[in-house]
């Protein structure tokens, strides 16, 4: 992985086109019918490497949680992102 993000958030760097990376949304998922196109739709890909449904990263300054079905969704960019809602 690229870099050291957060403690609790994995640095994922920008998506190689050249590797497997999930769809990214832009939020509002439930509005859309989205099909992964990589995977089984029980993980989220990045760079070819897995994370699970619920999981957050950063790709530079940007946080990516990973969403059913196997789909990235914006949750917003650091410094101004307030965290995880759950």
């Amino acid at each position: 992985m690229a870099g050291n993000g957060t403690p609790h958030h994995p640095q994922v760097g920008a998506p190689d086109p050249e590797r497997d990376t999930s769809p990214i949304m832009g939020g509002g998922l439930e509005e859309q019918a989205v099909e992964p196109n990589v995977g089984d739709g029980k993980v989220c890909y990045f760079n070819n490497v897995p994370f699970p449904i619920g999981e957050f990263v950063l790709s530079g300054s940007e946080v990516l949680r990973c969403e059913a079905p196997g789909v990235w969704v914006r949750e917003g960019e650091l410094p101004s992102w307030p965290g995880p809602t759950r």
